[in-house]
This record gives structure tokens, sequence and C-alpha cells, in this order.
């Protein structure tokens, strides 16, 4: 028999599942990948050292960028390690709402991951089905800043603004039936957190939908199990995170193990796997999304019963309302301030870690006691997940690096930064 011969094949960065600027290059013999070498460098925009040009204030915006489809997640990263190095802490119902838009955010990726592994697989249905849930999560993002991703919501202090009483409503066109906007405004009548109860009570079942559409359909576990498989003890030695590390049987989450805002007060488990596959890390972000549901129900009935501020009174670090700017002038000195040199910092650094949707997301802050940072560095999850690629391909057939890149949840807005 003739030997089968060696190649070398470029895998995107134009191909459909490469999600968008990732290229690898890829040794085969046959259909069989011998090495697999990922290549960066294609997306740089150079976010950290942009952040050390601006005032902190000011940098909040890039971090919704970074992961794109996670963005108030990394706001709450780059937040905190501020917070820390300022020594403040902010109001309890800030905290309630950022844990609360956190696992929203969670909710958001788990959709957007499921959705786009499903069509690199080749389901095409649950795509359709995860947009339509993740379009309500998406308006509430919108209620509270303004913009349908980068929020730039949570600020050094607490939030920009309380929630909304009132949600925005679709209006009439020629489009839609008097019964369509009707449905569609049904759970629009009351306030933001009366749309996001809602949201919780119809959930579960939409997770149910997806289960029934994948969880025991032959073709999908025929492509994800014992694909890509990743013992514990090497997950850990290659520095995996978040549902890849606890795909492959680690309890391990910050939310549980370095508790931050009001996690260790409240109520949820910690999915893990058990044979650290590409199914097994889709049973546990499955089951992450029912847990992120449970914890935003918590916050939901929380929000309910404890009114009160939601950023720090401190003028040097939060902008005075409208109403003190009109009555005394040193509150419009300190807004104008605030919004054009922002705020100084004491000198020191600060690491603080959020437990991000794809694994732990990270910001470390060198300050010299200027009102920007001397150096940021940002600790992105998918950056160690996406160097386990060779060694989780090797041995694979080429349709199944097509399962593992999603298995990995890539966003190279945050990979290549």
């Amino acid at each position: 028999m003739a030997d089968i011969r060696s190649y070398t094949m470029n895998f995107g960065p134009q191909h459909p599942a490469a999600h968008g600027v990732l290229r690898l290059v890829l040794e085969m013999e046959g259909e069989v990948i011998r090495r697999a070498d990922p290549h960066i460098g294609l997306l740089h925009r150079a976010t950290e050292k942009l952040a050390e040009s601006k005032p902190y204030n000011q940098s909040i915006g890039y971090m919704d960028r970074l992961d794109y489809v996670s963005m108030m997640c990394s706001e709450h990263g780059y937040v905190l390690a501020i917070e820390k190095l300022l020594g403040i802490t902010p109001p309890p119902r800030a905290q309630y709402i950022r844990v609360m838009f956190d696992e929203i955010t969670r909710i958001l990726n788990h959709l957007m991951w499921l959705g786009a592994h499903g069509l690199d697989v080749g389901a095409m249905t649950v795509f359709l089905y995860c947009f339509r849930e993740r379009e309500d999560l998406m308006d509430c993002y919108e209620a509270v800043s303004g913009a349908r991703m980068h929020a730039t919501y949570y600020r050094p202090g607490g939030v920009y603004r309380d929630l909304p009483q009132r949600m925005p409503q679709y209006d009439a066109s020629k489009f839609r039936s008097e019964a369509d906007l009707k449905r569609l405004n049904a759970a629009r009548q009351g306030s933001l957190l009366d749309f996001i109860e809602e949201f919780t009570e119809r959930f579960p079942t939409c997770v149910d939908e997806y289960e029934t559409l994948l969880t025991d359909n032959r073709i999908w576990k025929q492509r994800l199990v014992g694909i890509g498989e990743v013992t514990a003890e090497r997950a850990m030695e290659l520095g995996f995170t978040g549902p890849m590390l606890r795909g492959s049987g680690v309890e391990w989450d910050l939310r549980r193990t370095q508790p931050y805002e009001v996690y260790d007060q409240l109520d949820f488990e910690i999915p893990v796997g058990t044979n650290g596959d590409c199914y097994d890390r889709y049973l546990v972000r499955i089951e992450e999304m029912r847990q992120s549901n449970r914890i935003i129900r918590q916050c939901v009935d929380w929000l309910r019963r404890n009114p009160g501020p939601v950023m720090v009174d401190d003028h040097k670090i939060a902008p005075p309302s409208r109403e003190e700017m009109k009555d005394d002038m040193e509150s419009l000195i300190h807004h104008f301030k605030l919004f054009t040199e922002g705020y100084t910092v004491p000198r020191g650094e600060a690491y603080a870690a959020v437990e991000a949707p794809k694994g732990e997301f990270g910001c470390y802050i060198v300050s010299d006691g200027a009102n920007k940072p001397y150096r940021l560095k940002v600790r992105a999850p998918g950056f160690a997940h996406l160097a386990a690629m060779d060694e989780m391909s090797r041995g694979h057939m080429l349709a199944d690096v097509v399962a593992i890149i999603g298995t990995q949840d890539i966003v190279f807005g945050e990979i290549d930064r």
C-alpha cells in the first residue's frame, strides 16, 4: 500500500469556523492531524497600551471590546482592580446589579457559543433558537446603558445608573400585525426587573428545548464524545479556567473559591464534567445557563426589596447629580474635572479577576499615582485554551478541529489584544 503523503494546510483565517481572525497551520497525514500551530496577530489592537494613555474611566469601553460577547464581565475585572487601588467598595445594590448583569452576560455568551458551535458542527436550528432568547437579554443591556453591546455600564464605585422603571416597547409597523405587537410588548409593560423576572420564568423551558435538539442527538454525540479530551491534571498544567477546566472534572470557580461582590450570599451549584471531552464541556455550559438563571432570580428578589444608592458618594470618583450641579458651583467643577482629567489613583499595584463566561478574566494594574495606569495587563482565558490547540487536536481528523475550536469558545478580541 502506498504511503500517505504528509502536507501542510492553512485553516483560516477565511474559514467560517475559524471565528474571524484565527489562522491555524495544520500538518496533516491524509485526514489526520499531526500538528496544529495557531498563528495570532491579525487582530492586534494594543488595548493594554491604549489604556495606559487615557484616564481610568475612559478605558472602560475598551474592556467591552475585548471579549465582545461577554461585555460587562470584562468591564467588571477592570473596575474591580481600580476599586482595589482606590480602596472603595460599591453600595450593596450596585453589587447585586453587577452580579445580575454578570449572569445575564454569562447566558448571552453561552447562547452565542451554543448557536455558533451548533452551526460549526452542522446543526442549524439551535442557532435560531438561541438568538430568540439572546434578543431579550440584549434589550436588558440596552435598557440600562443605551447600547445593545458595548455598555460601559460598570464604573469604579458602582454602576452608571439605577435600573429603569420602564422597558422600551415595540412600535406599530406595517410589517407587524396588532396581535404580534401585543405579544411582543406583553412582558414590557412594567419595569426592567419585571421583564427579567418574566424571562427567568420561561428560560428553563428554552434550555430544555436546546437539550431536546442536541443532548441525546446521535450525530451531535458522534461529533463531540471523545473529541479533544484533556485530563484534570493536564487542564490545570495548561492554565485552563472556566468551563474548559470544569469540563475536565476540576471544581474551580472564582465565584465560589474567591468570592467577589455578593456571590458568597447566593445559592448556586458549580457543574463539572468527568471525561474532559467536547461533550462534557457542552453539558457544563448548558447547566451553567440554568445556574445563572437561578442566580438572576435571587438578585431580582433582593433588588425589589432593597432600594438604595448605586454609586459611592464621593464626587472625586462619581459625578454629582444634575440637581447638585445647578445649586453648587463646587459640584459643577467636580463634574468637569472628572470627565476631563479623571481622578488620581494611589501608587501601588492590584490584580482583580472575575469568573467570566470563558474562564478567569483578570486585570493587573500598576499605578504611579497619576490619573491613568502606568501599566495594564489583561489575563484573558482564551489565550491559554488556544495554546492547547495542538495537544487537543493531534491524532484527530480535520473535521474535529472545527469541534475543538468551537468547544474552546474563542473570541479573538481578548486573545489578540
